[in-house]
């Protein structure tokens, strides 16, 4: 077995590896397409231990194990005695007795760090508040597969300064793209994140102008205005996000040829209109279907490289 790795943020991985990753999910990807069937992930199993709702991330991980001759196993964390008190780190400690790879969907950034320092196989965050980093993996092997490099790339945020928000500043501080980000007063990502982003010389802006985030932009992104647990300020969200919709005006603003992404699921109507996520610069089907091929590459990488 390969030696231990977690993926906790995107600053687990460096700039190189994060490129050999995509490199490797793509082949992983255009072999699948071809018919290939390699088990390399025999007899090896995943479990999934979810505090929140998922779609995209429960089945991609799923699928992408079976996909590569493995096993998984699905554990609501509130059926787990995880929910009666049992400490992070201890559960981390068992599941490394039964399992070979855990990815952990949760609240709190110090869950899954409790429970990757007691484990002693590879822990992937599958989603914290404070972060999202297989989401945005994925979403940079859809933009390389659309517009064919990372380099001298401009992407936009438009929106909340929300998890994902986060693991794009991490991304741009490993790849040195441009990261503007568009976000209403008092919603802007954690000072903390940002902070260390500018330190690691990420080449990151954080303004309040959609219409300047997505000037020169190739790439716009955008997320829904109110996340899990945040359902309680859907009203107040609504007033100070409706500026900044990503609508036909705001796409024709962009770079010419400009994709636009989302994560899913999408409030329609409110973040993005039906005429961009249905049109022809979106690219959010690719970007979920990319999240099983970049699951298989980590999958592999953590488990077989």
């Amino acid at each position: 077995m390969a030696e231990k790795r977690d993926l906790l943020t995107i600053y687990d991985l460096t700039g190189p590896e994060i490129l050999e990753l995509l490199e490797l999910s793509q082949r992983l990807k255009e072999g699948w397409k071809r018919g290939e069937r390699p088990k390399l992930l025999k007899d090896m199993t995943l479990g999934l231990i979810f505090h929140k709702p998922s779609t995209r991330t429960r089945v991609s991980f799923e699928v992408a194990m079976y996909q590569l001759g493995g096993a998984t196993t699905f554990m609501d964390a509130a059926e787990t005695q995880l929910s009666r008190g049992e400490s992070p780190f201890d559960a981390g400690q068992v599941l490394s007795r039964y399992l070979d790879c855990l990815v952990v969907r949760t609240y709190s950034q110090s869950i899954v760090e409790d429970m990757a320092r007691g484990a002693e196989i590879p822990v992937i965050n599958g989603l914290t508040d404070l972060c999202h980093p297989c989401q945005v993996l994925s979403d940079l092997l859809t933009i390389k597969e659309k517009l064919g490099s990372l380099d001298d790339l401009v992407v936009a945020w438009v929106g909340d300064g929300n998890n994902m928000a986060h693991s794009w500043i991490n991304a741009a501080a490993r790849l040195g793209f441009k990261l503007k980000l568009a976000c209403p007063r008092g919603y802007e990502p954690l000072e903390s994140v940002v902070k260390k982003g500018m330190d690691e010389r990420a080449r990151v802006e954080v303004v309040d102008d959609p219409y300047y985030a997505v000037e020169g932009a190739a790439v716009i992104n955008t997320d829904v205005w109110a996340s899990m647990g945040q359902e309680g300020e859907k009203d107040e969200r609504k007033a100070a996000f409706r500026p900044y919709q990503v609508n036909r005006e705001l796409l024709e603003a962009a770079e010419p040829g400009a994709i636009v992404m989302h994560c899913l699921p999408a409030h329609r109507g409110e973040e993005i209109t039906d005429e961009v996520l249905d049109g022809p610069s979106s690219v959010v089907l690719l970007q979920a279907e990319n999240r099983l091929h970049l699951q298989k590459g980590l999958l592999y990488k953590f488990l077989a490289e």
